[in-house]
């Protein structure tokens, strides 16, 4: 099996084995084993609630640091709009940009301007009836991924345009190639994400061979050099080249705003999430043409590597765009060099119980035995997710049934009452 990348990594140091990771994770990556949890990187998406919900900060994303930059004759910064959303009383974007060059980046690339294009790209491909109803945005990776594992009947909806980060980065590149007259091995491309699912579609991309990002820096990371380095510009450089559509993806709902229709849906949390995802495989969901689902609550500015509440994020942002021309960047009539270069498809081998099919067949009926067998309480006190994760962990050889404390119970009982007798 592929070997995967994955940025949310555990420090089984800090790890107690609450299990308070094991109940929230949306794909049942996690196992608690010997009091400490390990994640499954075959069934990881890298949503970050893990991140989020450990009470013992067991859990980190790994991302590139700013020293990388170094590394390269050239390098540009590819903000994502949800770090303007991180600095209160924030009335100028270019601020944050001139504090990014201060920090050693040459050029400034903002992500916002490769959403507007993106959702021209959509607008267009819905206008020549070119996608299955309704569409599902491509934006999220954590999205993508998830449909990948638990959804893969709706991986044909998915949008097959790239992501406003992998066409910031290509633009980016072919720029700072034109300026510079550089090789583009020599030119650096560093995304400022805001989530740690972004930091994995960099390193082991979905549906392109490559991504045109070197890496990705976490906004946590460089917010407090950033901030320091805006407190003390004598210049400000008038960098932006964005309008309100651009930065409005930064929050949920404002990719399907972009859209300029009136069928759509938007939905933030991967729970939220998963629930429409369930009424969309069953059918329920009617009369809509677009849907844009975030991972994260008020979308980007809700990541696990931002820095301020999402809610507040949300605000501010919602006050820069009044500021703001309504788009400043727009596309050709070509827009082949948007679209996917690999076709999203499930991999059947995350839930393969054995190469051979009869034997497959047989772990199945004897999963479903176990299964039955269970109290199917889904408490997570045997280290699985699920009664029914327990049963595949069972027939897989990676847990015992006496894990199970009612199973436990039950034995021990079984063993009184024979000793009771005997004696």
């Amino acid at each position: 099996m592929k070997k995967h990348f994955h940025s949310v990594v555990l420090d089984k140091d800090k790890c107690c084995g609450c299990t308070h990771c094991l109940q929230r994770c949306p794909t049942e990556a996690i196992r608690v084993h010997g009091g400490k949890a390990r994640i499954l990187p075959e069934r990881c998406i890298d949503c970050g609630e893990c991140i989020r919900i450990c009470p013992h900060h067991a859990k980190k994303a790994q991302s590139a640091t700013l020293e990388e930059i170094s590394g390269f004759k050239y390098t540009v910064a590819i903000p994502a709009p949800a770090l303007f959303g991180q600095f209160n009383h924030l009335d100028n974007i270019d601020i944050v940009m001139t504090g990014l060059k201060k920090l050693g980046f040459d050029g400034i690339f903002e992500v916002s301007r490769a959403a507007e294009l993106v959702s021209e790209a959509t607008r267009k491909l819905i206008k020549e009836n070119k996608l299955k109803y309704p569409i599902i945005s491509s934006a999220c990776p954590a999205i993508v991924r998830l449909i990948k594992i638990r959804f893969p009947q709706l991986c044909e909806n998915v949008m097959p345009v790239l992501a406003p980060i992998e066409v910031a980065a290509r633009l980016a590149r072919k720029e700072a190639i034109e300026k510079t007259g550089l090789k583009s091995d020599d030119i650096g491309i560093f995304f400022i994400t805001p989530c740690p699912a972004k930091v994995t579609e960099i390193s082991s991309p979905n549906y392109v061979k490559e991504s045109a990002c070197n890496g990705a820096i976490a906004i946590s990371k460089i917010y407090p050099e950033l901030t320091k380095a805006m407190d003390h510009l004598e210049e400000i450089e008038p960098l932006s080249q964005s309008g309100l559509i651009g930065i409005g993806w930064a929050t949920s709902g404002g990719e399907s705003a972009a859209m300029l229709g009136e069928k759509y849906l938007a939905a933030d949390g991967i729970e939220n999430a998963i629930r429409v995802l369930e009424e969309l495989e069953d059918e329920h969901i009617r009369d809509v043409d677009f849907i844009e689902l975030n991972a994260c609550s008020g979308g980007c500015v809700g990541g696990v590597l931002t820095v301020e509440n999402p809610y507040v994020a949300q605000a501010r942002i919602h006050s820069l765009r009044k500021y703001l021309p309504v788009s400043l960047n727009h596309i050709g009539e070509n827009i082949d060099d948007m679209m996917w270069e690999n076709e999203l498809k499930f991999n059947a081998d995350i839930f393969r119980l054995d190469e051979d099919i009869n034997k497959a067949m047989e772990m199945m009926q004897k999963m479903e035995q176990i299964y039955n067998g269970l109290p199917k309480l889904d408490c997570g006190s045997c280290g699985a997710p699920s009664c029914k994760a327990m049963a595949e962990d069972i027939v897989r050889g990676k847990a015992k049934e006496t894990e199970c404390i009612f199973k436990l119970k039950e034995k021990i009982q079984s063993v009184y009452d024979q000793l009771r007798t005997t004696f």
